[in-house]
């Protein structure tokens, strides 16, 4: 399977859960992907969120007898045309009740992209000139650093007396990273759906992230892929508008599957895994193709999901986390000096080879399909269909 396949390039041997929404129980049901079809294991647990707090998930996911099934492709198809799961089952989030939780600034290369933000202050004409001004300096003070430790306090100190330290590289290579809420529980999209952008937003751009699966007792089960949808006029105008950059309709992407880990699939595949983004146009004929490694993250994985979960802060039902990008394209794509932001109708792939293709388009944030399903739904869906004790 090439890198654009939603399955990961040994799939036989992967073990992939998900959710899929399904027409005929109005709700969403956990499947396991075995070959071409995807079988429903809902009796293991009534969410993805309890089964992983269960032991042994790969192996019980593997010898579960499952229920009904539905064909691989058949969902595919139907989730990348946008369809909403009224007349056949399409692709969820593969998660549901767990906190959706991102870290920032954790590539040195993005960092310097932020800081760039800030000086700006959101203008993007700007921008250019500022990488031009700062970029040698910083680039050159951060290389091999690593966060809180007394090497970068000392580069801290350095770049204060030049006048260069800012907010972003105090969570880049202070001791303390950035961890904030990406999205409300059950509010993001999976694969094959429209991301949202605000219609305000003149600057703004994917970020292709690994998405680690945590339990409540801060175990990390798996990984997938998401696009963690960042407007940067937004939060270039102020860091307390993140939020309102980062948290919208359809913003935050997750899927196809997670993969959970196993004897052929650990973290320290995820330590070395290698990401790549496409951007394609949907009327300019535009690409945009870029690439991220894992080996460069500033942060170890599991520092990131030690510093979100742990005694100071506890997610009873498990979290997802964004680990952060390296990736933050500066190429123009139009005007001279405006860089890259999206087109509606943008086709964005995020893809890995041990955890498939994310594939999303890019609309509005009052066009995309509204989140009407909460956990309110979910609860009376679940008590309707038997599957709650």
């Amino acid at each position: 399977m090439s890198h654009s396949s939603p399955l990961p390039t040994d799939a036989t041997e992967a073990v992939l859960v998900g959710r899929l929404f399904d027409p005929e129980v109005g709700g969403p049901v956990i499947v396991h992907v075995r070959g071409d079809r995807l079988v429903d294991v809902s009796a293991l647990a009534p969410t993805v969120s309890e089964l992983l707090e269960g032991t042994d998930v790969a192996a019980r996911l593997r010898a579960a007898e499952g229920g009904r099934s539905w064909a691989l492709s058949e969902v595919l198809a139907a989730s990348e045309a946008h369809e909403t799961g009224e007349s056949r089952p399409i692709l969820l989030a593969p998660c549901d009740l767990q906190a959706v939780k991102a870290c920032g600034v954790t590539f040195a290369r993005s960092m310097v992209e932020r800081v760039i933000e800030e000086r700006a202050k959101g203008d993007y004409a700007l921008a250019n000139a500022i990488r031009q001004e700062i970029g040698s300096v910083i680039g050159g003070a951060l290389a091999d650093v690593v966060p809180g430790s007394p090497k970068s306090a000392e580069v801290k100190r350095i770049l204060q007396d030049k006048g260069y330290w800012s907010q972003y590289l105090e969570v880049g290579i202070g001791p303390d990273a950035e961890v904030f809420t990406k999205a409300p529980v059950l509010a993001s999209v999976g694969h094959g759906a429209e991301v949202g952008i605000l219609p305000m937003s003149e600057w703004n751009n994917p970020e292709p992230e690994v998405v680690l699966t945590v339990n409540s007792r801060g175990e990390i089960l798996g990984a997938t892929l998401g696009n963690d949808v960042n407007l940067r006029d937004v939060e270039g105008r102020s860091a307390l508008l993140l939020g309102k950059a980062k948290d919208n309709n359809a913003s935050s992407s997750i899927g196809p599957f997670i993969r959970l880990f196993d004897e052929g699939f650990t973290l320290d595949d995820v330590r070395s895994a290698e990401l790549t983004l496409i951007v394609e146009g949907a009327d300019d004929g535009y690409r945009l193709e870029g690439f991220s490694t894992m080996r460069e993250i500033s942060r170890d994985p599991a520092d990131l999901v030690r510093q979100a979960l742990g005694p100071h802060h506890q997610y009873p039902d498990g979290m997802m986390l964004f680990c952060g990008t390296l990736f933050a394209p500066v190429e123009d794509r139009d005007t001279p000096g405006k860089g890259f932001t999206h087109k509606l109708g943008d086709r964005v792939t995020i893809a890995s080879p041990r955890l498939g293709a994310l594939t999303n388009t890019v609309t509005h944030t009052d066009k995309a399909a509204p989140w009407r399903f909460g956990i309110a739904a979910l609860m009376r869906n679940l008590a309707a269909r038997g599957l709650l004790s």
